[in-house]
């Protein structure tokens, strides 16, 4: 099959979009991809409230000028969430290839063509993520080194940290496999991290991250974020699951690097038989090294069993890391690389 026979649709869910629309829409019409592959933009309108409707209709004929498909579904009775939204804009679709894009955000002309080329080069089950600049610049600035700079290997094992997916989802280009074979997105209503859980679910299934190393997305930092609505306790509930049922079932023992509040919340968080797997906790600060930790179970009324508090140099692998990384100048990258571990076989990134 060559490039000609390949269908893009581009998925979009949309709420109260009406102030991000024009940029969105233009740097879509700007792709290099029109004219080389079929594309069609698909969209949810989940029951906004600002003039979004209008301007979705006003743009259908600028769009199919330019030979691009525009198809809208709006929900007309009531907001039902952005899992919701993403699956009907899919259904609209008829792509053999799916392009994730937030209306807040604006793709960068290439994107489209280079995550495809890399998608043909990749098993079909892959998501195909990208490199991204942030608007405002110096908006998270932190996680977007990281993200940006993940080698292709740590987007499959930094899976468990509190950034998320380790590409982000206005980035994802997939095959439409990938979405049939998770089913979709959870539908759950505000405050569902429903990226995290197809992330998950998709790894689980053998599935596999791969990321172009171009910068394809400029990413919008804003209040109005749907991120904002997600509690965070929800997602480190599910980040301890999928680590206890992937990784921690393996381990006879192991070690919790960081004694402080990280490393003790993800103790307590662990089931009773992890929790027993635990032979220490390891730590730099002087005021922790030679005590010992010991927590009450709230659930069960009762004392768990002490856990020793040493220094890093002395602990065993393997490790749980739940320090917080580029926070100290580079000490505890240094400490860890003095170690000479693998990642992956020897630790696990938690923080």
């Amino acid at each position: 099959m060559t490039s000609n026979n390949h269908f893009i649709s581009i998925i979009i869910p949309i709420y109260n979009g009406a102030t991000w629309i024009e940029n969105c829409f233009k740097s879509i019409l700007k792709q290099t991809a029109i004219g080389v592959l079929k594309l069609e933009l698909c969209i949810c309108d989940d029951c906004s409230t600002d003039n979004t409707p209008q301007l979705l209709s006003d743009w259908k004929s600028t769009f199919e000028d330019a030979g691009v498909a525009l198809k809208v579904h709006r929900n007309a009775d009531c907001t039902k969430g952005v899992g919701y939204a993403k699956n009907r804009a899919v259904k609209l679709s008829q792509g053999d290839f799916l392009c994730f894009q937030d209306i807040d955000d604006v793709m960068l002309p290439n994107r489209i063509l280079r995550q495809y080329w890399r998608a043909l080069q990749e098993h079909s089950h892959t998501i195909v993520g990208s490199q991204f600049r942030r608007d405002p610049a110096n908006s998270t600035v932190r996680y977007t080194k990281w993200a940006n700079n993940l080698t292709q290997e740590q987007l499959n094992l930094q899976v468990f940290t509190s950034h998320g997916p380790t590409v982000i989802m206005p980035t994802w280009f997939c095959n439409r496999r990938v979405f049939e074979r998770i089913g979709g997105f959870c539908e759950c209503k505000k405050g569902c991290p429903e990226d995290l859980v197809f992330f998950n679910k998709h790894l689980n299934m053998g599935g596999q991250i791969s990321r172009v190393d171009e910068i394809l997305l400029v990413y919008t930092y804003h209040t109005g974020q749907a991120t904002f609505s997600v509690n965070e306790e929800t997602i480190w509930n599910i980040r301890v699951q999928r680590l206890e049922q992937t990784i921690l079932g393996k381990y006879i023992k192991f070690t919790i690097w960081n004694a402080g509040k990280q490393g003790r919340k993800f103790y307590n968080s662990l089931s009773e038989e992890n929790r027993a797997k635990v032979v220490a906790f390891c730590d730099v600060d002087v005021n922790k090294i030679g005590k010992k930790y010991r927590s009450f179970d709230e659930h069960r009324r009762r004392f768990n069993n002490e856990v020793d508090i040493i220094h890093f140099q002395k602990a065993v692998p393997p490790f749980v890391i739940c320090v917080k990384t580029d926070l100290t100048d580079g000490a505890f990258e240094n400490n860890l690389q003095m170690l000479n571990l693998k990642e992956g076989d020897d630790y696990v990134m938690f923080s």
